[in-house]
C-alpha cells in the first residue's frame, strides 16, 4: 500500500489543502469573468473531492460486476464532464454544446478499444480508462473554450476587420481564436515528452502498485498518453468549430457574438421604417 489510511493521512491532507487556499488567498487568485476568488473553490473543492470519493469508492464496488450498472456510471460521468465543462467555459445557454467535443474525443477512441477486447467491458477496466479519457477531453474542452472566447473578446476589432476584408464569420474567428485554442493541448504535449523524466504517471505507478512489471506499467501508460493526445486533439478542435460557428459564445444572446454581423444593435424604430 502506497499510503496508509489513517488519521495522519487526514491531517496531512487537511494541512495542504489550507496550503493550497492559503496561497491563493494570498495571491488574490480570481475569475476575471465574475472576480470570483479562487480560495473558495479550492476549500469546495477539496471538500466536495473527499465527499465524492468517499461514495464513489463505495459505488464502484457495486456496480463493477453490473453492465447495466456499469454503464449508468459511466453515462454519469459524462454528464458531470459536460456540465462542469459548459459552465467552466460560459455562463449562459450554450455551455451545453460542450458536450459534443467530448463525446466527439471519447468515442472514437473507445469504441475501438471494446470492439477489439483491448479493453474489456467490465468495471475493473472500463471505469478508470474511460475516467482517464473523459477527464483529459473535459480539461481541454474547458482550456479550448475559454482562451478562444477570451481572445475573439480581446481582439474583437480583428475579427471584424477580417470581416470587412471579405471573409466569412467563421473563418475571421477561427483565424483569431485558433492559436489561443491550441494552447489546451500544451500539458498534455508536455506530459507525453517528459514522461519517465519528470513525473511518473498515476497509471504507471497504480501497475507497479498492483504486481504488474515494469514493462507492463510503461506499456500501459503509453497506451493512456497517447489516448490522450488523440482525444485532446479531437477535442479542442471541435470546439474551436462551435466557437467560430458562434454555438458557443459568452453572449448574453446569439446575436452577441464578438464579430457576429447580427450583433448590432436593431434602431427601435426599423420596423417602423
Amino acid at each position: 500500500m502506497l499510503l496508509p489510511v489513517n488519521a495522519t493521512l487526514g491531517i496531512v491532507m487537511a494541512a495542504l489543502l489550507a496550503v493550497a487556499t492559503g496561497g491563493a488567498a494570498l495571491a488574490r487568485f480570481s475569475d476575471v469573468r465574475d472576480r470570483r476568488r479562487y480560495w473558495k473553490d479550492i476549500v469546495t473543492a477539496g471538500l466536495r473531492a473527499t465527499a465524492q470519493l468517499a461514495v464513489v469508492s463505495l459505488v464502484v464496488g457495486a456496480v463493477m460486476h453490473e453492465l447495466p450498472l456499469l454503464l449508468a456510471f459511466v453515462t454519469v460521468m459524462f454528464t458531470v464532464a459536460t456540465f462542469t465543462a459548459g459552465r467552466r467555459i460560459t455562463r449562459n445557454g450554450t455551455g451545453w454544446w460542450s458536450a459534443l467535443p467530448i463525446a466527439a474525443g471519447v468515442l472514437p477512441t473507445l469504441g475501438p478499444l471494446l470492439m477489439t477486447g483491448l479493453l474489456p467491458l467490465k468495471g475493473i477496466a472500463l471505469i478508470p480508462v474511460t475516467g482517464i479519457l473523459i477527464g483529459g477531453a473535459l480539461t481541454a474542452t474547458v482550456i479550448a473554450g475559454r482562451r478562444a472566447l477570451e481572445e475573439l473578446e480581446a481582439r474583437r476589432g480583428e475579427v471584424e476587420a477580417a470581416m470587412a476584408l471579405g471573409f466569412l464569420d467563421r473563418e475571421a474567428r477561427l483565424e483569431v481564436a485558433r492559436p489561443a485554442a491550441s494552447d489546451a493541448l500544451i500539458p498534455g504535449l508536455d506530459q507525453t515528452r517528459t514522461v519517465g523524466l519528470v513525473t511518473l504517471p498515476g497509471a504507471y505507478v497504480g501497475m507497479l502498485l498492483g504486481g504488474s512489471s515494469p514493462v507492463q506499467a510503461g506499456a500501459v501508460q503509453l497506451f493512456v498518453l497517447i489516448a490522450l493526445m488523440a482525444v485532446q486533439t479531437v477535442a479542442v478542435a471541435v470546439t474551436l468549430e462551435l466557437v467560430a460557428r458562434g454555438l458557443l459564445h459568452n453572449a448574453q444572446r446569439a446575436r452577441e457574438v464578438p464579430g457576429d454581423r447580427a450583433a448590432a444593435p436593431v434602431p427601435a424604430d426599423a420596423d417602423a421604417e
